[in-house]
């Protein structure tokens, strides 16, 4: 363990990603080293991003009914589940919902995620509707696989970030979905960085995936250089197909976390659904590597109360808040 800690300082030091056989070991190390682990987790967090925690809240814009068979999700109509379905919010609720978030939290990205593989032109243009409204909160969107032409009308709108989880390794994908591919996903990806849109793209843990898939989701996110990285950790649904899964203990998602970190050491790394998984561990995710999480409710389950979260990141010494509208100190202005 000692010649591991060694090895990961000495790359840490040098700003340099973790090679995967260092990699996988990251995923073994005993609970009761963890504490060594981040020592080093933590010092790459403080030297690229130091105390600013980065927020970020979503908007269900558009549920259920999704034609897609990914095997996590409550939305597929492949799955029975008790999902709320409904269509496409229009432009004004979607506005209304960003500048309550935008007064009310300091949120640096507000998100607009719908269900399904795409957007026909018709919702494209709602969206992009949605977007004349500026509040200091950027606008990110999650709205399936989009074409680059599509991808630049949404920039050209006001769009700053684009949302495409990669979900985990090429290897794994397979089990998770039948309906496309993990190189659709890629290539959506690839487009939306091709026009000039920052790229958030993560995936999920705890879906099955061995440890050497997890280091091999981790890696193909570095070499595709995204800006951000959103990590989720299985929240088993009843009536998907991982509904019976076992969800991950708490030592293992932080293990996951710092992995992804030493990996991904210029990315921004946020921690999404799942995060209730931790218990009282949660505060730990900034030691292990995080640099932001996803606050208020999540798609399809509620998150943690947002004043709860923004008492944490106030004892824990944060800062948190958006460039060009003020700082905030643990939430409080």
């Amino acid at each position: 363990m000692e010649r591991l800690f060694k090895v990961i300082g000495e790359y840490v030091e040098a700003g340099e990603s973790l090679p995967d056989e260092y990699a996988l070991r990251v995923l073994e190390v005993p609970a009761s080293r963890l504490p060594e682990l981040f020592v080093y987790t933590n010092r790459l967090r403080l030297a690229r991003f130091g105390h600013r925690v980065h927020l970020c809240s979503i908007m269900n814009a558009r549920s259920g009914a999704c034609t897609e068979d990914c095997a996590f999700c409550a939305q597929s109509a492949h799955h029975r589940t008790e999902v709320e379905v409904y269509p496409l919010r229009r432009a004004e609720v979607i506005q209304e919902q960003y500048r309550a978030v935008a007064r009310r939290l300091p949120v640096r990205h507000f998100g607009v995620v719908t269900s399904g593989e795409r957007l026909s032109e018709e919702e494209l243009d709602e969206v992009r509707a949605a977007l004349s409204v500026k509040e200091g909160v950027r606008w990110c969107a999650s709205l399936g696989a989009l074409s680059k032409a599509a991808l630049l009308r949404l920039k050209e709108a006001g769009l700053t970030r684009f949302h495409h989880n990669l979900e985990t390794a090429p290897s794994f994908f397979p089990r998770i979905c039948s309906t496309h591919s993990f190189e659709e996903r890629l290539a959506t990806v690839r487009a939306a960085k091709a026009v000039g849109l920052e790229v958030c793209s993560g995936g999920i843990f705890g879906m099955g995936e061995s440890p050497e898939e997890r280091v091999a989701f981790a890696r193909i996110l570095y070499e595709e250089r995204v800006d951000s990285v959103p990590l989720n950790f299985l929240i088993p649904v009843p009536g998907t197909r991982l509904g019976g899964m076992k969800a991950m203990e708490p030592v293992e998602i932080l293990r996951c976390i710092a992995m992804v970190r030493l990996v991904n050491p210029a990315a921004e790394l946020k921690v999404c659904a799942g995060r209730l998984l931790l218990g009282d561990l949660q505060s730990m995710i900034f030691y292990a590597g995080a640099t932001g999480m996803m606050v208020g409710d999540l798609l399809t389950v509620a998150g943690r109360e947002v004043e709860k979260d923004l008492r944490m990141l106030e004892a824990l010494g944060c800062e948190v808040g958006r460039e060009g509208v003020g700082e905030w100190v643990g939430g409080m202005r």
